[in-house]
């Protein structure tokens, strides 16, 4: 595994040098909005909001406090024989189902994918569609080509749910930021929102797509998962050298003070720190713990860490301040998450070293289980295969139907943020937009099952490998 990451370092590296360059234009403009907004004055050092709208969802607490973590448990040394069947309440609950626009239902007694969607020619009109030359600023729908069997999804779940199981929609989404190409993103939100599909989206210093998709909450109730983050080095990491407490309020300030005031907290979780060096563990449990006391005090979400595909290694997790967040986090699933990145580094190998990469979460829950902590809340926020190269539609809807059998028996995994639409990066947001439409079908006619909680699902490798 080291030797894996010392190969594929560079193409790390190469991702940050272009992230960094497309963000900082970005920023700027929405410094120069602030100030306008606030008459040409200097820009303060904290920011004020606004309470969360009236109409924003009824379940959550626009007041959140955050709940005491478990008690701490003994250190264990070695790490802790890995337990998967441990009993311990789950850590989340299923939505309640939501009136679907769908009418078909699958023939009785079949689950998981129809034959419509397993057809490769339905994907075949996609190919038609061109990329928009330029960026668009705005989110444009993109005619589905042909009608698209959808399920009628509350009427699934009352079934399956009578059977004593959970019914998993599809968990992947997409990643977006400013520029690329996101033909057909209006479409794919909509359209599973009127199903009652809850879609993952996370977006890089461009809040249009999610402004939308907080209307589609308030309108309707789905619970779809939102991420924003800003991008540049002065975001991506905390200052190692500080102490954590004051890197964490540093770090902090620095983003609250240009937070969209158009987001809902609410709403949108708040990834502040990207690809963050494990050779600091303990010190960052330490920030993190931090980062969530600012957090709870100023309302937000928050996602911690974001760490690199094939990291961190299990004793990281069980660092003294770390397994302290964990629990913390463990103890507020809809306030506190981990943000995890998974890429296989291959176009061509979604498993490539399985569960190294992909699926490396389970590792998470093989040491929060160890400990009897609740399993966290986690977000996939970065997931595929190079950071430039997306592979052909059959291909990558082979992978991401693997993925989706994947992480469906896990509710803490909330979804899947394909990399990537956005600008830069070899252009991948016109191979990555090709696969919007299918990943819309993928997500209409498709679904998996899980334990219905208080039951939860082993952590068993053996049982995904691709």
């Amino acid at each position: 595994m080291k030797r894996h990451r010392e190969q594929t370092r560079p193409d790390e590296r190469a991702r940050r040098r272009h992230r960094t360059g497309a963000a900082l234009a970005v920023l700027a403009g929405f410094a120069a909005l602030l100030l306008s907004a606030c008459g040409g004055g200097a820009a303060p050092a904290t920011a004020t909001f606004p309470p969360p709208p009236s109409q924003a969802v009824a379940a959550l607490d626009p007041t959140p406090t955050l709940r005491a973590s478990s008690p701490a448990a003994p250190e264990v040394d070695p790490p802790p024989a890995v337990t998967p069947d441990a009993a311990y309440p789950a850590a989340t609950t299923p939505p309640t189902p939501y009136p679907p626009a769908a009418t078909q239902l699958p023939t009785p007694g079949r689950t998981g994918r129809p034959a419509a969607s397993t057809n490769g020619d339905l994907f075949l009109p996609l190919l038609g569609l061109a990329a928009s030359p330029t960026p668009t600023p705005s989110i444009t729908p993109v005619p589905s080509p042909t009608p698209i069997p959808t399920l009628d999804f509350a009427a699934l779940r009352r079934e399956i749910e009578s059977r004593g199981e959970a019914l998993v929609t599809s968990k992947i989404g997409f990643h977006v930021a400013v520029g690329g190409n996101r033909n057909g993103l209006g479409e794919w939100m909509r359209r599973l929102d009127e199903a009652g599909v809850p879609f993952f989206l996370k977006t890089v210093a461009d809040t249009g797509p999610l402004v939308e998709a907080q209307e589609l909450i308030r309108k309707r109730g789905v619970p779809h998962v939102l991420v924003y983050r800003f991008s540049g080095d002065e975001f991506d990491t905390p200052n190692y050298k500080l102490p954590p407490a004051e890197a964490a309020r540093e770090h902090w300030e620095r983003h609250v003070a240009i937070w969209p005031p158009e987001l809902d907290k609410n709403l949108v979780w708040f990834e502040t720190i990207n690809e963050v060096d494990k050779n600091h563990s303990e010190w960052l449990g330490q920030f993190a713990l931090a980062t969530a006391a600012l957090a709870e005090r100023d309302g937000f979400k928050w996602a911690a860490f974001g760490w690199s595909s094939g990291e961190p290694e299990v004793e990281d997790w069980q660092q003294p301040s770390m397994l302290a967040f964990l629990r913390l986090a463990g103890a507020n699933p809809d306030r506190l998450a981990i943000a995890l990145h998974e890429y296989s580094y291959l176009a061509d190998e979604i498993g490539h070293q399985y569960p190294s990469k992909v699926g490396r979460f389970q590792q998470l829950f093989q040491v929060v289980d160890a400990y009897g902590i609740p399993r966290p809340t986690v977000l996939i926020t970065e997931w595929g295969w190079e950071y430039n190269h997306v592979p052909s539609i059959d291909r990558a809807m082979r992978d991401i139907a693997w993925a989706n059998r994947l992480y469906a028996p896990y509710p803490e995994i909330k979804g899947a943020a394909i990399w990537y639409l956005g600008g830069g990066f070899g252009e991948i947001a016109d191979k990555a937009q090709k696969l919007i439409y299918p990943v819309m079908v993928e997500g209409l006619t498709t679904y998996n099952t899980a334990p219905l909680p208080p039951e939860r699902a082993p952590v068993s490798p053996d049982l995904f490998r691709p």
